[in-house]
């Protein structure tokens, strides 16, 4: 039977992918010959981290407006920034002070906007990067860099090089997952997860966001059910053959690694039939956490976002290497990102009240089930905004790739601690000055994986994560 045609009998006669999983799991004589890739491979140090979560707060959120304060800005509001900045449309206005109050936080006293309540509370295990500087002012190529490295599609996303590295703790799950805003996809789309030029079973696997309220459920797995008009006869007898045309493919092919890996995704496919259910139910929750989350009415602006942030610590705890939750979209009217041309002050507040307690409950459900001395929580952007308006009259701010604060929370890094430091004007870092390429390498050697050492052989080059760049930021490291 040629390829094609056993492609095409699988499509149209064994249920799809559902059959094929559990053909190849009824089938040890065969799985036996072949290591998977999902299996856990050992760190090449110790690590200090066994798990990730990555918030990525897409769209651009102001530093000046949440954790950067910057009291000459107010000082100086209307007043001429006095340099010439390009900025992404070209419409430079005067100073804007944030129209948000700021105070001094925890014990650790660090700033927080007025805009943030929930998070202001959780400062004290917040490790603040405030001289984070990209290389793109566009919304796609600095997505694609905070993800991948590269402003450049095709590259393996920090998921995807972590799976690669360490394969999976739970031979149930994959080792990436990826929980997009159930509001819209990213810039980019799914190339946001991708393996790259990695093996396939590498890229993040993304759960579908829709949402039952009445079920608690997130997604659901159609595409692996049987068939109402499939009978269990016609079942039973399709799974023996594919079985079969497996053994004769694979003893014709023993080094064709493409049709191991798929028939491995296939073998998760079918173990994730039995995981996943349990997991996306949150009926076994108690009503404190649903509280804490803000689940506790499921049109609150938060229920869809905290879903998401609750089923990531629920994964985290199942022994998900590398969870990533998506906070905004690509477009919108209003807009359904941090991309604050129009009406900061407007746009801010609507994603905040999204984001906020969601994530703040995530650290602290984290925090009380002694899971963030095991695990890091990554909090990104793409880039920051301009401490000018956006236009002399304009109430927003201007894409600002020159200056921006991400956070992170948890293992191995120092709890209440800010690294780097802006001008008084929020334009350019003057201390601790760092890129993607550095937080990429600083979260690969807690994880116990070198940053120069991981690499894949792609066109004649050793690619790496960093590309030729990072340094790990060792000021961070607790």
């Amino acid at each position: 039977m040629s390829s094609a045609s056993r492609r095409d009998f699988l499509r149209s006669t064994v249920t799809g992918l559902g059959g094929v999983a559990l053909a190849w799991l009824n089938a040890p004589s065969v799985r036996a010959d072949l290591a998977s890739p999902y299996a856990a491979r050992p760190p090449l140090a110790a690590p200090r981290v066994k798990r990730v979560i990555h918030i990525c707060a897409l769209g651009g959120v102001s530093h000046l407006d949440t954790f950067d304060y910057k009291p000459e800005l107010h000082r100086r509001h209307g007043q001429d920034g006095g340099r010439k900045l390009d900025t992404f449309f070209g419409q430079p206005g005067r100073l804007f002070r944030s129209p948000f109050e700021f105070r001094q936080c925890g014990e650790s006293g660090r700033w927080v906007s007025s805009l943030l309540p929930h998070l202001a509370g959780c400062v004290d295990e917040m490790t603040f990067l405030h001289g984070m500087r990209s290389r793109t002012s566009n919304h796609t190529p600095a997505t694609f860099l905070m993800n991948s490295g590269f402003t450049l599609n095709g590259f393996p996303s920090v998921g995807a090089w972590v799976s690669y590295g360490l394969g999976s703790e739970n031979a149930n799950l994959p080792a990436f997952l990826v929980l997009p805003d159930p509001r819209q996809l990213p810039a980019g789309g799914a190339i946001n997860w991708s393996n790259g030029f990695l093996p396939a079973v590498h890229q993040g696997v993304a759960f579908r966001s829709a949402v039952n309220p009445s079920a608690d459920r997130v997604g659901a797995l159609p595409n692996l059910s049987t068939p109402d008009s499939v009978s269990a006869a016609a079942r039973r007898d399709g799974l023996a053959l594919v079985r079969q045309l497996n053994a004769q493919a694979l003893a014709a092919q023993p080094d064709d690694s493409a049709l191991a890996a798929r028939i491995r995704a296939y073998e998760l496919a079918a173990q994730m039939q039995l995981t996943v259910p349990g997991l996306v139910e949150l009926h076994s929750e108690t009503d404190a956490t649903r509280q804490l989350y803000g689940l506790d009415h499921s049109h609150a602006p938060t229920a869809a976002f905290a879903r998401n942030c609750l089923l990531a610590r629920r994964l985290s705890e199942a022994g998900v290497r590398f969870v990533q939750i998506l906070n905004g979209g690509q477009f919108g009217t209003p807009r359904i990102n941090w991309d604050a041309h129009e009406d900061l002050e407007i746009n801010h507040r609507a994603q905040a009240l999204v984001m906020d307690q969601p994530v703040a409950a995530l650290l602290k459900d984290l925090r009380a089930r002694g899971l963030l001395d095991e695990t890091l929580v990554l909090w990104t952007t793409e880039f920051g905004r301009t401490p000018i308006t956006q236009g002399n009259d304009g109430k927003g701010r201007d894409h600002h790739p020159e200056a921006f604060t991400i956070w992170m929370a948890g293992a191995g890094v120092k709890p209440g601690f800010a690294h780097g430091a802006t001008d008084e004007l929020g334009f350019e870092p003057v201390a601790g000055s760092a890129e993607f390429y550095d937080v990429h390498a600083t979260l690969l050697q807690l994880l116990g994986l070198e940053h120069t050492r991981l690499t894949f052989r792609h066109n004649g080059v050793d690619r790496r994560l960093t590309d030729v760049h990072g340094e790990v930021i060792r000021e961070i490291l607790a």
